[in-house]
């Protein structure tokens, strides 16, 4: 079922198999035509991810970076609309030799086909996955993952047996009396029985802790072993999760199925996410959503500098369009993310300029960077229109990059994936990195506009972090934290490596935190 947590289990098992060891990749099956998550409305579908080459994905694919610690490309997410259009574009070729072109064979194999090239690239530049995560979205029984369940069908019978093996995550809601009700379950398994696919594990998710009756019961009208009915209960840190199932025996089973040595797990990881709190921070995130599934990475990669410098960093989310000053009075430190469009712009900006003059620790991250620079301009050098040229008539201190001057076409077209970007050395920015040469994420359409960088610097703002001659980092030397970025540093935080730029923020609301108090 959509949103039960198949995106979290898939990256749960693969840390389980890299924790004995064994190279893990991970591919996401997205059923809807769209050739990628990019043109999606974020407040319907969640994050729109970016990967280290451009590719804009499903935000499960930023949980599989995150728990497992690798770099995935464009090819490990597989849409109906990318597979359509590589069938289409094949038969348009002649590729066909003048056959009807089909769902099966021709969808079906191309989906094979994705799924096989996706799982043999190498992981992190490296030799390839001993194992390939394949995670089909949506809901069984819906006509979007028809094609992809028959391919996967076929590919059960064209394998080994202990080269594949199917889990299947699935409710087990509890009635008023706290009993757990097996009928989702069943029937799920029926359906997938129906399209030819008999799981071999069932991870079921519940409130609590599902006991060895109930386990028995689904075992029973299953024909799933009892010992392969995997308990995966509500916890408050999805971190937590690998943990539980290492408990249920979840990594003994797989390895089981897949003739794999069930070695030893690394306990290093699990340290790591267990590490206990002894501050706690609060920080104030203003946004025109509401929605944390918007904002997932931003909100982890709190979490992960926040677990690395022992501080629970507490999220207060505020509307850009109906906050009051006196919101922002009591938090920790305040962070703009980045978004498009005018809606809140005004409320952002207000937020930066309180916790520019309040000397509160400050985070801009893409828009929230161009707000910086408009905010500054306007207030401190002295232009009082300054605006971006995303936002209409004004004096455009942000105006947009040369080459999407011209672009029409909204999918795919943004400066998109990895860049270099150089910092100037004795910087903020670079003492938190450091280094003086990173490599990060982007998606943006405008810039600073280079005929104001020197004004504005003259008045005192530093842009502390250029790709060529592109800004990509500004902060303020006399202030506790006030740092802003082009790039997403939260795209490649991690619970092992958590973002320098984030790490820096929390520090600083830790510390403004203990200053107040």
């Amino acid at each position: 079922m959509s949103g039960l947590g198949k995106g979290i289990t898939t990256a749960s098992i693969g840390r389980l198999l890299k924790n004995r060891g064994y190279e893990v990749t991970a591919v996401k099956i997205d059923p809807y035509l769209n050739i990628d998550a990019g043109t999606m409305n974020p407040a319907q579908h969640g994050e729109v991810f970016v990967l280290s080459d451009g590719g804009e994905v499903d935000l499960d694919l930023g949980n599989y970076e995150r728990f497992l610690n690798i770099s995935l490309k464009s090819i490990h997410n597989i849409t109906t609309g990318k597979v359509y259009k590589n069938v289409i574009e094949k038969e348009r070729r002649g590729d066909f030799l003048g056959a009807t072109v089909q769902i099966i064979p021709h969808i079906t194999d191309e989906i094979k086909h994705c799924i096989h090239r996706a799982a043999r690239e190498p992981v992190n530049g490296n030799s390839t996955a001993d194992v390939c995560m394949v995670e089909v979205g949506g809901t069984v029984g819906d006509i979007e993952s028809m094609p992809f369940l028959e391919a996967i069908r076929q590919m059960h019978g064209e394998l080994p047996p202990e080269d594949m093996l199917l889990v299947h995550v699935t409710l087990v809601p509890m009635d008023t009396m706290g009993d757990f009700k097996t009928k989702p379950t069943q029937h799920s398994v029926k359906t997938l029985r129906e399209l030819g696919l008999q799981p071999d594990i069932i991870v079921a998710r519940s409130r609590e802790v599902i006991g060895p009756q109930t386990k028995k019961k689904i075992s029973a009208f299953t024909d799933v072993p009892a010992k392969a009915v995997i308990s995966a209960k509500d916890v408050p840190d999805i971190y937590q999760i690998p943990m539980e199932l290492e408990k249920e025996g979840l990594a003994d089973v797989v390895c089981s199925y897949l003739a794999l040595d069930n070695r030893e797990p690394d306990p290093a990881w699990y340290r790591v996410v267990s590490q206990e709190y002894t501050n706690r921070a609060t920080v104030a995130i203003v946004s025109k959503y509401g929605i944390e599934d918007v904002y997932m990475s931003i909100k982890e990669s709190l979490k992960h500098a926040g677990r690395a410098l022992s501080t629970e960093v507490n999220i207060r989310w505020l509307d850009a369009e109906t906050f009051d000053q006196k919101d922002l009075a009591d938090v920790d430190g305040i962070l703009i993310p980045g978004g498009f469009g005018q809606r809140g712009i005004e409320g952002k900006i207000r937020a930066i300029r309180y916790a520019r003059e309040n000397k509160k620790p400050f985070l801009g991250l893409c828009l929230g960077f161009q707000l910086a620079v408009i905010e500054y301009a306007r207030h401190v050098v002295g232009i009082p229109d300054a605006t971006s040229e995303e936002m209409g008539a004004g004096t455009h201190v942000i105006a947009i990059l040369p080459e999407q001057e011209g672009v029409f076409d909204l999918g795919g077209t943004m400066r998109l994936g990895n860049c270099d970007v150089a910092l100037k050395e004795g910087t903020r920015i670079s003492g938190l990195y450091g280094r003086t040469e990173i490599v990060e994420r982007h998606r943006h359409r405008y810039e600073v506009n280079p005929a104001f960088i020197s004004e504005i610097e003259g008045a005192g703002l530093v842009f502390s972090g250029t790709c060529g001659e592109r800004m990509e980092v500004c902060e303020l030397p006399d202030h506790p934290f006030f740092l802003a970025t082009q790039f997403h540093p939260e795209f490649k935080s991690s619970p092992t490596h958590p973002s320098p730029p984030y790490v820096g923020f929390v520090d600083a609301c830790k510390k403004n935190k203990s200053t107040s108090e």
